[in-house]
């Protein structure tokens, strides 16, 4: 399969290609899936306080997440933070659909620990865990956007946390996207959120300020603020 035709190239660090997908971004060079901001068992928190949201969101994240394993074959998973939302969230159908995930896929995942994950990681599930930035080639894997003294020169910052999203004006009405955040100095890609019930912050475009929106036509470059119809 090539891989590469499941999504679209960017090259935005020499010698590191990335394969953006929905939501997620794949490096070939190290066969290797990143995603964050899944914030499986929201639509369950909410539930608890009294708001009505569907529980189909979570299937609806999960099966993104297949069919783009599917699409891929990574070997490894890497989660940059906040998988879960909170452990009030964290029910038994949860718990058991993401075991269930774990136990279906071959790749190796490992997740970053986010700030939401803090307080929902009883129980231990069967995977790897960092408390810290992983380094993968010129990468620098985070779940907040590291400081530019941790990123070394050549490297390119990949993380979450923001859900950035940009809007875009037309006619009648606008469409808020979620993008993939590139700001030029210091290097960082920013992901947007994986999960299907998350939010979203907009983000400012311009002079070294770049998003990226997967469509199902191609993908949209915007560096420049989108002009209003």
């Amino acid at each position: 399969m090539d891989n590469m035709a499941a999504g679209h190239r960017v090259d935005l660090l020499q010698g590191e290609p990335l394969v953006l997908l929905e939501r997620a971004v794949y490096v070939p060079a190290h066969k290797a899936l990143l995603l964050s901001d899944v914030h499986l068992g929201k639509a369950e928190t909410f539930q608890m306080a009294g708001i009505p949201i569907a529980q189909q969101v979570n299937e609806e994240t999960l099966e993104r997440l297949r069919s783009q394993c599917d699409q891929v074959q990574p070997q490894q998973i890497f989660i940059l933070g906040d998988l879960f939302h909170s452990r009030q969230g964290l029910v038994e159908d949860v718990i058991t659909a993401w075991s269930t995930f774990l136990s279906d896929t071959s790749a190796q995942v490992t997740l970053i620990i986010g700030n939401h994950d803090r307080a929902a990681l009883d129980p231990v599930f069967d995977m790897d865990y960092s408390s810290d930035p992983i380094s993968l080639g010129k990468l620098l894997l985070s779940h907040e956007p590291a400081s530019s003294d941790l990123l070394p020169k050549n490297h390119l910052n990949i993380c979450g946390h923001v859900h950035p999203v940009v809007h875009l004006q037309g006619a009648i009405d606008s469409l808020r996207f979620p993008c993939f955040y590139h700001e030029h100095e210091p290097q960082r890609l920013t992901l947007p959120s994986f999960g299907s019930f998350t939010g979203g912050h907009e983000v400012s475009i311009g002079t070294g300020r770049t998003a990226y929106i997967t469509l199902e036509g191609g993908l949209m470059v915007l560096d420049s603020p989108p002009k209003e119809d």
